[in-house]
């Protein structure tokens, strides 16, 4: 009896667990020849051979696994022969065009080339250096250093590819290996030669390889049946179970166009026996099945279509699997009610009342409920709808917008239940809830909805209601209220209030000239306050200061702004009233004189006039201007008092009158001139002499500088009463400051006032300037005056350009009137008028009329160039489309936008066209966006759909992780992949859709990714078999159960267990070495030296 060795560590579970239970069964004779030999679970180790040396060489399971260290710079010998060599000439060797291109080489790959001569005058060329570089070194050599030859060879055309390779990685490892060019027609040259190039050893290389990789590539088969669309479910068999069976019993693989697809060919590929075993097999069933099969027609509602087909169509495949009668059913868009069954006749009154009982399993109802109470009935976030949903989730509940119905679908206990509880509610709902529609023009509705919806937020909360206002892109002036009833009706009542109020409002512009706003408003506000409270309807809003606007707005009732305007204009009127102003030149030196002692003499004026009178102030520029602010009576009556008091303070007379009024300005000269000493006559002398005393030439110059001192005062005293005056319009005063009341000189004669000159055409008093001065200053003032009063002049411009000329708040003209520094008047809106008026200086207006005229030309050419823009172009496309239009986050249709300078714009949701695309733009880039467009469209309608069987198993390795692999692959071949989702009746079935070609391309190249992927699989789950226990938990458990107590991994014959004999500890077969030490081999070179 032999002996049996038990090893009960725990590490052996999963080796127990795995075990049958017949292997575990109590012990026996049977039992224990079932346990494996201690050599079949350790092999021994190979023995030891001699090396012809003499030396032990180690070389066995466990060595062989030790890989040697070996170096990573390789050397090789080239061979060039003479007749093939490039360059010839020997008495140039080592040196010429020759050695450029050795240096050259080496320079591309980093290998080392040393060149050498044979006997025979061939090259001999040792290259060093890495594999890679060695690899293209040689390439480099056969091209450049040695001649090349040419040769074809014929392979059939569908062979091509293959050798080609995936992305070209077969032809250049090939041409690597082979230092040759190999060129290969392309697809669309109908020539099958391979043109190669190379050296006559290369050739023949390439040669050989081309014609294996096509020899390897005539074993493969590819066989297309044309069956009947009617006899694919029997071949395919329920869920593709016969058709699986079938590729795996054959080898071949079997490709039947899915049910959706308009295709009888069954494309059967593999090698040729196997594709010949399938063919034969697949003709066996159908031929089996039209000899015996008939058919029945029946008639089921088309609404029940669906319920007959099952999600994805499992119920068809359902009713295939227990009777085996295929049923077809008629497209949905097709009219007809038709179903046929077909299969054996004993089988189909089974499939009939399968196919009744599906059909009549699910009932479609409705209950009547008003379309408004819809969402009632739904509640908030569907909360209402979930209750029901969740208990009878088979049921199926449809909101049809607009419609007062409810469809129900679902079967029809179920659904029974379900229309129970929904007509409760509406029952219930309709008991307290009401909802009413008022007519609002939407013009009002967002003053209805406030800021932020506050009006109508507060509605809905105060009278606990529903409050539906339109959007704008609705333009509908109904407000449906829905709730409770009293609450519906006081909330119209309110809405209904605020919109009259709304309808009664009125917005008014006034135009006050901003300088006044600051004034208006007050300090903190305080003046606008008062007016705010004694028109509280009225809302009144100032301009932003920056926008530098005239324009004040009040909105309110139409009354209360009418009165409110009326007071505004009172208040900008006495502002305006009170704001006349007139400038006083007076001498700087006189103005003490004027403010009098204590200010008496000013406040004196002040008080009889009502005027104020500003000094200037030391930032001023001019400081010999009085300014005088007030009515315009009070400024004049302001003026006369000033003048009294300059000719209280300026008495002079020519020739025997006193000149005292001068001595001031004559005593300010002695300091200019080295000190001269001015000696003036007492004062109630009558003498005029003044007395200079000091150096000659000091005396003589202050006394011709005093003559020409009182020479200038004389002639301004002489002149002043004889005044010039410029005829201004009032209407152009605002280029000038307002004149003083000066007596001027009518018809030659000074009188004091204006009189009214009878000539209706003559100028009035307030269209006239004062001069004063000497004569010549005097004409010279006047003459420059004229240059600079305002002109007008009228401009044609389009009605309809007005407003872009004005731009946004008045920014257009403010920009024109501050470029060509002139007034611009644009007419009303009501007036309709072309015209618009330019003031300003002559020399401006030209500019500002060639800058309006152009600004037009601007307008008008972007009015035409908007008219063009709006070209608009339609184009039906089918809705299916429209997805790969679009692209992927809009790809495809932004650069389409973006290439042609169009919009798109595809239909909405609920259009009613949802096949028409509309283009904008110009018309010959709207027609070349649609041209793009229709391209893109004839692609996708060339495009095709076909069905292909991926092992499940390979799936995730074919998507890859994030779904790199997957799109590389439709990036490569410009298709698109479509994988079955979890529960698919079918989960092997993979649609490839795309150009035919490429399509055909991308299923090969998927199934030669499954066979290698494939292999990986197997592997795994051979490996898996001795990893993890073959059952689940439970058979597990059940296993241990019946084997009982466990004894661990047993093997029988072990060394150890040899009874009475002690192991032979040198006995290389019980105790195997894990190698010897191997003598290093003599080099014939002699020893290597490191």
């Amino acid at each position: 009896m032999s002996s049996v060795a038990v090893l009960t560590q725990e590490s052996f579970n999963e080796h127990r667990s795995g075990l049958m239970p017949e292997q575990a069964s109590p012990s026996g004779a049977e039992d224990e020849d079932a346990l494996p030999t201690y050599k079949d679970a350790f092999p021994p180790l190979p023995e030891k051979a001699s090396s012809p040396d003499g030396v032990q060489e180690v070389s066995n399971a466990w060595t062989s696994k030790m890989r040697p260290l070996k170096s990573s710079v390789i050397t090789q010998v080239f061979h060039v022969p003479l007749e093939e060599r490039k360059y010839k000439d020997i008495n140039q060797f080592g040196e010429g065009d020759q050695a450029k291109v050795c240096v050259d080489i080496m320079h591309k790959t980093g290998a080392h080339l040393e060149l050498s001569m044979a006997k025979d005058q061939g090259l001999s060329i040792m290259v060093s250096g890495k594999l890679d570089a060695v690899m293209k070194a040689r390439k480099e050599i056969v091209s450049r250093l040695q001649t090349q030859a040419s040769a074809t060879v014929a392979i059939p055309k569908e062979h091509h590819r293959f050798v080609i390779g995936k992305n070209g990685e077969k032809l250049q490892e090939l041409e690597l290996k082979t230092a040759t060019k190999i060129q290969i027609p392309r697809p669309d040259d109908s020539s099958n030669h391979i043109k190669i190039s190379g050296t006559k050893e290369g050739l023949e290389k390439a040669k050989h390889e081309i014609l294996l990789i096509s020899a390897e590539q005539d074993k493969r088969a590819v066989e297309r049946l044309s069956i009947d669309k009617v006899y694919h479910p029997f071949i395919a068999g329920a869920s593709n179970k016969l058709v699986n069976e079938l590729m795996q019993e054959t080898g071949a693989r079997i490709s039947i166009p899915p049910p959706s697809v308009n295709k009888t060919e069954i494309v059967i590929t593999g090698e040729k026996e196997q594709v010949a075993l399938a063919v034969s097999m697949i003709k066996k069933i159908f031929e089996e099945k039209k000899k015996n099969t008939t058919t029945i027609a029946v008639e089921v509602k088309k609404s029940q279509h669906k319920y007959v087909i099952g999600p994805k169509g499992n119920t068809l495949q359902e009713i295939l699997d227990k009777t085996g009668v295929s049923v077809e059913i008629p497209p949905n868009d097709s009219s007809s009610e038709t179903v046929i069954l077909r299969g054996e006749p004993d089988r189909l009154g089974q499939a009939l009342t399968e196919v009744y009982a599906k059909a009549n399993s699910y009932t479609v109802s409705s209950v009547l409920a008003p379309a408004w109470l819809h969402r009632f009935i739904i509640g908030k976030k569907g909360q209402n709808l979930a209750k029901i949903t969740q208990q009878m989730p088979k049921v199926h509940i449809e909101f049809t917008e607009g419609d007062d119905k409810i469809t129900l679908e679902g079967p029809t206990k179920d659904l029974q239940m379900v229309q129970s509880q929904i007509e409760a509610i509406v029952s219930d709902l309709m008991n307290r809830m009401d909802y009413a529609e008022i007519s609002v023009d939407p013009k009002f509705h967002r003053h209805l909805i406030g800021k932020g919806g506050a009006n109508i937020n507060r509605i809905k909360d105060q009278y606990k209601v529903s409050v539906r206002i339109p959007p704008d892109n609705e333009k509908s002036n109904l407000i449906r209220i829905e709730g409770d009833p009293q609450g519906v009706q006081e909330a119209k009542k309110e809405l209904l209030e605020l919109a009259s109020r709304m309808e009664n409002e009125r917005t008014k512009d006034m135009i006050i000239e901003q300088r006044f706003h600051r004034a208006i408003i007050g300090q903190k506000g305080e003046k606008i306050k008062e007016v705010r409270d004694k028109f509280p309807e009225v809302i009144i809003n100032f301009p932003d200061p920056a926008q530098k606007s005239d324009i004040v707005q009040l909105r309110g009732p139409r009354t209360e702004v009418e009165k409110c305007s009326k007071f505004m204009q009172k208040v900008v009127a006495e502002m305006v009233e009170n704001s006349y102003s007139v400038s006083v030149p007076i001498f700087k030196q006189f103005h003490k004189n004027i403010i009098g002692k204590g200010g008496a003499n000013i406040k004196k004026v002040r008080d009889s006039t009502g005027a104020r009178i500003i000094f200037p102030t030391a930032e001023d520029k001019d400081q010999e201007l009085i300014t005088v602010v007030g009515t315009e009576e009070a400024v004049h009556e302001a003026q006369k008092e000033l003048d009294s008091l300059i000719k209280s303070l300026v008495s002079v007379q020519y020739g025997t009158k006193q000149l005292s009024g001068f001595y001031i300005v004559l005593r300010d000269l002695a300091d200019e001139y080295g000190g001269v000493m001015v000696s003036f006559p007492r004062t109630g002398t009558q003498s005029e002499r003044v007395t200079l005393k000091g150096a000659k030439d000091c005396v003589e110059a202050a006394k011709k500088r005093m003559l020409e001192i009182i020479e200038d005062l004389v002639s301004f005293c002489l002149s002043f009463y004889l005044v010039h005056y410029v005829t201004i319009t009032s209407l152009q005063h605002g280029l000038f400051s307002p004149p003083p009341d000066a007596p001027i000189q009518e018809n030659g004669e000074p009188n004091g006032e204006v009189k009214d000159l009878a000539d209706p055409a003559a100028p009035k008093k307030c269209d006239i300037i004062i001069l004063s001065g000497r004569k010549e200053k005097c004409e010279a003032a006047v003459e420059a005056l004229k240059a600079l009063v305002p002109v007008s002049i009228e401009v044609e411009v389009p009605f309809e350009l007005h407003r872009y000329i004005i731009g946004q708040k008045g920014s257009g003209i403010r920009k024109m009137m501050d470029e060509f520094e002139v007034n611009i008047q644009v007419p009303a809106p009501e007036l309709q008028s072309d015209v618009i008026s330019v003031t300003g200086l002559a020399s401006h207006l030209d500019r500002a009329k060639e800058g309006l005229l152009d600004r037009v030309k601007e307008l008008q050419a972007e009015q035409e160039d908007r008219a063009l823009r709006s070209f608009k172009l339609t184009i039906t496309v089918d809705p299916k489309y429209h997805p790969k239009i679009i692209g992927r986050k809009g790809a495809i249709i932004t650069q389409i936008r973006t290439e042609h300078d169009v919009n798109i714009q595809f239909p909405e949701k609920n259009d009613e066209n949802q096949d028409q695309i509309t283009i904008t733009g110009y018309e010959q880039n709207a027609m070349a966006a649609r041209d793009a467009i229709q391209a893109i469209v004839d692609e996708l309608e060339e495009m095709i759909s076909e069905d292909i069987t991926l092992d499940s198993r390979v799936h995730a390795r074919i998507i890859g992780a994030r779904g790199k692999g997957i799109r590389k692959i439709m990036d490569e071949f410009k298709v698109d992949l479509r994988f079955p989702q979890s529960g698919a009746a079918d989960p092997n079935l993979v649609t490839v859709t795309g150009r035919p070609e490429l399509v055909d391309e991308a299923i090969d190249h998927l199934l030669n990714l499954e066979e290698e992927y494939m292999a990986d699989v197997v592997e795994n789950e051979s490996k898996m078999v001795y990893m993890k226990p073959s059952g689940t938990a439970s058979s597990a458990g059940a296993a241990e159960e019946h084997r009982g107590p466990s004894k661990g991994f047993v093997v029988r014959e072990a060394p150890w267990t040899t009874p009475n004999e002690a192991p032979d500890m040198s006995s290389a077969e019980d105790f195997p070495s894990f190698g010897a030490p191997v003598a290093a081999k003599a080099s014939p070179w002699g020893p290597k030296r490191f």
